[in-house]
């Protein structure tokens, strides 16, 4: 880690016995960051998570952790970490896994749906999955599949697979390319998009091509390399980080029925010649609100709410995982007019960014030995 700047079938249900670990209080890891605005206090929540991919925080103020090799996990508000019982069984090959994590908007109201996303194994490789279920107790019950993409491949990476619920009720999931760039392009294919879906994964009936004989109906936008953050923000707006190739990372504004490019225009190069991947614009296709200085490697995406970063309001939060950082993005409409490093190497890989319900923003590192970490106001 740098140094700091400062002083099969989900009907398969895996019988797996619950693990427990002790309570561990909130470790402060930095007492004091300097940022333009105000300065922060990085404290350590829970350790001890294998590859923690995404957390959603339940109503009582416990997390629930995805750890890629196949675990969810729920941590208490001391600390203490959980192991449930009843999770898919995942493909661990390459970047796949156990990977995000979303709760039904009317969880504790009646809907107490939990939603996983997946990379599932099956004949010619593995597709990125989508399944719920219910908490009883310490395991997750009645599991069932709700979406799989129409082609199982190879290689094991880019699996995108962030979620994000709109205000109609209808869910977003991003698919990567799968490593085949060519796919972004094809509306015959799932990969390289984000879909919509409605909440029993069925396709909602205004779709932008539901109607397109030439498409899949699940498509929202397309030309997506691998989307790993995604948000809809207090206005309804939909934005998401997207990973290029060697650079090239970029934040886009999604809108149904675009196509953003990938292959055809990057500002990336490719990983062996280093050489430029494609065009830095083309008709017909959306260039990106911001492109990421250097190899940023985003992952995770949130918004700035509440009474406890009143400078940032309404501001974006972009976690990076090549990078170790996590970046501030001020919006004016869809440009973004300011931009601030928060963390550089201080938590490792940022997998994940979450605003919790006490307004404390919550972060995943990304290792073999990971954690979940809070970032709030220092006193």
């Amino acid at each position: 880690m740098p140094t700091p700047r400062h002083a099969f079938s989900t009907a398969l249900l895996l019988g797996g016995a619950l693990l427990a670990g002790p309570a561990v209080a909130a470790e402060v890891v930095e007492e004091r960051i300097a940022t333009d605005h105000l300065e922060l206090r990085l404290e350590r929540v829970a350790a001890g998570l294998e590859h923690p991919w995404s957390a959603a925080e339940l109503p009582d103020g416990q997390w629930l952790v995805t750890e890629r090799p196949g675990r969810l996990t729920r941590v208490s508000e001391d600390g203490e970490v959980t192991r449930l019982s009843g999770v898919p069984e995942v493909s661990t090959r390459g970047q796949g896994g156990l990977l995000d994590i979303a709760l039904h908007p009317n969880y504790g109201e009646g809907s107490d749906w939990v939603y996983l996303t997946w990379s599932q194994p099956g004949n010619g490789g593995s597709a990125t999955t989508l399944s719920r279920g219910q908490l009883e107790g310490d395991a997750l019950v009645d599991l069932e599949t709700l979406f799989v993409q129409d082609r199982y491949s190879r290689p094991g990476r880019h699996y995108g697979s962030r979620l994000a619920w709109r205000d109609d009720g209808t869910l977003l999931m991003s698919v990567g390319e799968r490593g085949s760039p060519e796919r972004a392009q094809n509306q015959s294919d799932h990969a390289g998009s984000v879909l919509r879906l409605t909440a029993e994964g069925g396709v909602p009936d205004d779709n932008p091509f539901v109607d397109d004989d030439d498409a899949l109906p699940e498509l929202f936008t397309y030309g997506n390399r691998n989307p790993q953050g995604l948000i809809v923000t207090a206005d309804g707006a939909v934005w998401s980080t997207e990973h290029g190739p060697r650079t090239g990372d970029e934040l886009n504004r999604l809108e149904a029925g675009i196509n953003y490019g990938w292959p055809v225009v990057s500002r990336g190069n490719d990983y062996a010649t280093k050489l430029p991947i494609g065009r830095d614009s083309a008709p017909g296709m959306r260039d990106p609100a911001h492109v990421f200085a250097g190899r940023f490697a985003p992952s995770g995406l949130a918004q700035v709410s509440g009474d406890r970063f009143p400078a940032w309001q309404d501001q974006l939060l972009a976690g990076g995982l090549a990078s170790e950082r996590l970046v501030r993005l001020a919006l004016d409409g869809d440009r973004v007019v300011e931009r601030e490093v928060i963390l550089d190497g201080e938590v490792g890989r940022i997998r994940d960014v979450r605003l919790g319900r006490d307004g404390a923003l919550y972060l995943l590192s990304d290792h073999a030995d990971g954690g979940l970490y809070r970032l709030v106001p220092a006193d």
